[in-house]
């Protein structure tokens, strides 16, 4: 089976992420054809992964120049990734396929046979929104095993409580409740994996707050598995989740997570069983559940187990990827 992916995405971000992983994954038994924006970095992890992928400008002309590529490589569907890959998207003897991974605007995806979400509320909503019903699917992201690594070398004292957060540094992500909830847990030191346009006001913030030298700025990082092994829980304290991919690589890693209680995070995690849920916006909040889970190991444990164990009957790759091959296989236009 021919699959061409189209991605218009940013360097980095969750999405992005989980398009890299899909297209690898589907490579084992299906001819794939990643189709990227200029991005070296992502070109090359593809590469990696034993595909070849198509570079392109995304602008003026796209959608003639994607039609050549897709003309060429006769996919028997092609998926388009996000709203601007998707309102470019050429249609053709393909059946097209748009995957959301938010509440777009679904003018974007007009000239889509189907659309895939990839929560339950995503897909409610996607059909709320008068899109054939019979034409939305609800196709989960998975995420590797990333338990049994060796833990990253931290900038943290030994023995200190270590929190970790990932994700880009912009509003939307609740960075600032983190640094919030920190004046409240003396001793507890904070890791930060991302970047984006907030950093400087939250290194500030920081200052402000006192708690800049429990504060770690890491950057990007590859290194996912090593972090999720040094850290005592991950912490998701985003005010817009409309999954929460760093969920489901703690889940994978045997990590307690406390998030707050954005879409995503409600739909994956069980209340007390796979994760604690605290209120958004709430440093007071997060602090309180931080604590609970530091406070109490037999908890941080239990939650733990629990958070392995779904990832292993629902967001493992094998079962997601089979459920994305059905899917491809049987779609119509």
């Amino acid at each position: 089976m021919r699959v061409a992916h189209i991605m218009a995405g940013a360097p980095t971000g969750g999405a992005e992420l989980f398009f890299e992983r899909l297209c690898i994954a589907l490579a084992d038994e299906d001819e794939v054809l990643p189709i990227i924006r200029r991005n070296e970095a992502r070109a090359d992890r593809l590469r990696a992964g034993g595909l070849a992928p198509v570079q392109m400008r995304f602008g003026w002309g796209t959608r003639w120049r994607l039609s050549r590529r897709l003309q060429a490589f006769a996919p028997r569907v092609a998926v388009a990734w996000m709203g601007r890959a998707a309102s470019v998207a050429p249609t053709g003897r393909h059946v097209l396929v748009g995957r959301l991974g938010g509440t777009y605007d679904l003018r974007r995806f007009a000239r889509c046979d189907h659309l895939v979400g990839n929560t339950r509320g995503m897909v409610d909503w996607i059909r709320s929104q008068g899109f054939p019903p019979e034409r939305v699917h609800l196709l989960e992201n998975f995420a590797p095993d990333l338990s049994g690594a060796v833990p990253a070398d931290l900038p943290v004292p030994p023995g200190a409580p270590v929190v970790l957060a990932m994700g880009r540094l912009h509003s939307a992500k609740g960075f600032d409740v983190l640094i919030a909830s920190l004046t409240r847990l003396p001793g507890v030191h904070a890791l930060v994996a991302g970047e984006g346009p907030e950093r400087a006001a939250l290194e500030a913030l920081a200052r402000q707050a006192g708690v800049a030298d429990r504060l770690h700025w890491l950057g990007w990082r590859a290194d996912t598995a090593a972090l999720l092994a040094a850290c005592d829980l991950l912490v998701c304290p985003s005010r817009l989740e409309p999954l929460g991919n760093v969920i489901l690589e703690a889940f994978s890693a045997g990590k307690p997570v406390v998030a707050a209680m954005a879409a995503g995070p409600l739909e994956l995690i069980e209340p007390g069983r796979t994760g604690v849920l605290v209120a958004m916006d709430s440093g007071i909040a997060l602090a309180a559940g931080i604590e609970a889970v530091l406070g109490n190991p037999a908890m941080a444990d239990a939650l733990a187990r629990a958070g392995r164990a779904r990832w292993e009957r629902d967001f493992a790759p094998a079962a997601v990827v089979a459920k994305w091959r059905t899917f491809l296989g049987g779609v119509e236009k």
